[in-house]
């Protein structure tokens, strides 16, 4: 286990900007794998519907349900009409949101914005303590009806082609409202390699976090020990805290589909075994951490000096994620949310 103090700097690594995905491959399992074995620390050069072959009967998947919503909101505030942009966060009531606004200088206290020809007005409410706001909403009809029509997908600020088809930006089992991006390492499974992994004898644990969008918030500190992580809401429900805990007890291993799987599993284990709850997550992992219940994770190549990165040096060691993020530049991988995957296990 590595104890030493780790930079922020010391999980940077070169990435030419052309290896950053601007939209997804078709179909979703057409992705390329790159399968790490932490036991010999073998690298092998796979596609993602491979991923069959490396999952064991007896063993269990964990996979995040949580839906992305149209959280983008594009409109002017109404008594100078300059353009606004509302990013909604968090939902606190029927009509009240935390959320991240532009321009922000402009949206203090009181400032109202109207969307849609005013079928959407977002009153600003308080400056929270991040920079964020809070917002009201006032509208008529149901909210999420009146989201879906006027809102955008929150893409991630490092794709700057347009979304043909928002359902690119769900996974195929997405079911609960309530996430400002997605958990990309689901986006490639399919329906059909999903009931092939189900008759191979290997369970799937449905479990939710809904992503905020500290997700792509730059750390600020360069001791990572100093990092806050930003909160996000999690759950796990008894069904699939029972298929974990029975499937590891049974010598299986518990397989996470995405660093926010992870991160739910891991803040309601308690002594190696997973605790059905729901709470607030800030949990950070990084090297040093000493894993609950993850066996092994399916995840996406992520940022430099990001905290996921940070979560993936922890499961494989700081210098092993780094030779093979360098193998996954030299063979030309596609990065980041629409990008290609990679199995540790």
């Amino acid at each position: 286990m590595e104890n030493k103090i780790y930079k922020t700097s010391d999980f940077d690594y070169y990435l030419p900007e052309d290896l950053i995905a601007q939209r997804p491959i078709e179909p979703r399992d057409n992705s390329r794998l790159l399968v790490y074995n932490r036991a010999n620390k073998n690298i092998a050069d796979k596609h993602f519907y491979n991923i069959i072959d490396h999952l064991n009967e007896g063993d269990v998947i964990v996979i995040n349900e949580t839906k992305v919503i149209p959280a983008r909101l594009l409109g002017e505030k109404e008594d100078t009409g300059v353009p606004v942009e509302i990013l909604l966060l968090k939902r606190h009531d029927t009509y009240t949101w935390e959320a991240i606004v532009h321009p922000g200088r402009r949206l203090k206290p009181g400032a109202v914005c109207s969307f849609g020809d005013g079928r959407l007005k977002a009153q600003i409410i308080k400056t929270l303590p991040d920079g964020g706001r809070l917002v009201k909403f006032a509208f008529e009809g149901i909210f999420e009806e009146v989201l879906d029509a006027l809102g955008q997908m929150p893409l991630p600020p490092y794709i700057h082609e347009k979304l043909q088809d928002k359902n690119r930006y769900q996974t195929v089992y997405a079911k609960y409202d309530g996430s400002a991006a997605a958990p990309t390492a689901g986006l490639h499974f399919t329906p059909e390699l999903l009931e092939r992994i189900k008759a191979k004898g290997i369970k799937v644990a449905p479990v939710l976090l809904h992503v905020g969008l500290g997700t792509f918030r730059p750390m600020k500190t360069e001791n990572i020990a100093e990092h806050v992580m930003h909160s996000e809401f999690c759950e796990v429900s008894k069904a699939s805290a029972d298929l974990i805990n029975d499937t590891r007890a049974n010598g299986g291993r518990c397989v996470c589909v995405g660093t926010t799987s992870v991160r739910t599993v891991e803040s309601c284990a308690v002594e190696g075994k997973v605790v059905p709850q729901s709470l607030d997550t800030s949990i950070f992992i990084s090297p040093g951490y000493r894993f609950e219940v993850v066996d092994a994770l399916i995840t996406n190549f992520h940022l430099p000096k990001s905290t996921l990165l940070m979560l993936v040096s922890a499961l494989m060691g700081r210098d092993e994620a780094l030779k093979t993020y360098e193998h996954a530049v030299a063979e030309k991988y596609r990065f980041f949310s629409f990008g290609d995957a990679m199995m540790i296990e």
